[in-house]
């Protein structure tokens, strides 16, 4: 028997507002046909006045505690994926551990935009393999809407704001939990997808940069490539899968994957026609929905994988 991260409960937050493609075609020049056509994306959600990342975090995170059947007080660790986060420092986690009332556990931000939920699950995963807590809380949540450049129609009309949660347990187990992770970084790809400004550059916020074209490649390419190295890694096989739970990005970037995977296209978790690009938040939020709706089930193979700005990438193994 291994001691292994278990998912035990999953969770995930929306704004309430929702803004379709027709809403957003009042606003920049944009067509309904145009939007669905390049990217699957019907609708997005978009935070409101006081609605921020440590808020939707919150949520997600209470809904995924009371799946889990799990109290607050037993997390000892959070780790929080986010581009977005309230403040500089100190980190959106302790804001979110101080919202769920507990008063010490390890709590902290990790920072690798749309596979920052792979690179928190893949640093918890050790987390509790080595014994540095039993319990964790792992969240993306994002709210993106705060950096887009609302006059860029090839930009702003990708992204939308949400969270998603899961609570691991370690447990003994030969064949539960995360089975595998594996992550990749190549920063010189930063100017294909970046964000022109920050604390030490500008001393702005600044807005969201991005080439789709250039980005588009390197990511069937890149999540093709760590799909197969992470299932080789797990010591399973592409057809042994039940799911995969993709990054939401572009419903073409999901169709061309899972193709070079020989993949079927019913075995994909889709989310994107009604959240858009969530971020770091829209792993877990795609997997809460399907889990919710039953599709996957206890005893599942599930393959997650992402690929964001830097570029980043990586891909998990659960049985779940």
């Amino acid at each position: 028997m291994t001691r292994r991260a278990v998912v035990i409960g999953t969770g995930s937050a929306l704004p309430p507002r929702r803004v379709t493609n027709a809403e957003l075609a009042e606003r920049v020049e944009t067509t309904h046909e145009w939007i669905v056509e390049r990217t699957g994306i019907e609708a997005r959600h978009i935070a409101g006045d006081g609605e921020t990342t440590a808020t939707l975090a919150t949520e997600a995170s209470r809904k995924a505690l009371e799946a889990a059947g799990v109290t607050a007080g037993q997390i000892g660790l959070i780790v929080l994926a986010t581009a977005t986060p309230d403040q500089t420092f100190p980190a959106s986690a302790t804001r979110v551990q101080t919202a769920l009332g507990i008063d010490d556990c390890i709590a902290f931000d990790v920072a690798a935009v749309c596979t920052g939920f792979l690179y928190a699950l893949s640093v918890a995963d050790n987390m509790l393999k080595g014994g540095m807590a039993d319990y964790a809380l792992v969240i993306g949540s994002e709210t993106f809407s705060r950096i887009l450049d609302w006059e860029d129609r090839t930009t702003c009309v990708l992204f939308g704001d949400g969270a998603g949660a899961l609570v691991l347990k370690a447990e003994e187990t030969e064949d539960q939990g995360i089975l595998a992770t594996r992550l990749h970084a190549d920063g010189r790809h930063n100017d294909l997808l970046y964000v022109d400004g920050g604390v030490s550059t500008t001393g702005t916020v600044g807005k969201l940069r991005m080439k789709g074209k250039e980005v588009f490649r390197h990511a069937v390419v890149n999540l093709a490539a760590v799909l197969n190295e992470v299932l080789a890694a797990s010591g399973h096989q592409a057809e042994e899968v039940d799911w995969v739970v993709p990054h939401q990005a572009n419903k073409r970037i999901l169709d061309a994957t899972a193709r070079k995977l020989g993949l079927p296209p019913e075995k994909v978790v889709v989310t994107v026609d009604q959240h858009a690009n969530t971020s770091a938040a829209s792993v877990p939020l795609a997997l809460d929905v399907a889990v919710r709706d039953g599709r996957i089930r206890k005893g599942d193979l599930i393959v997650l994988e992402a690929m964001g700005g830097g570029f980043t990438w990586g891909a998990a193994v659960i049985r779940y």
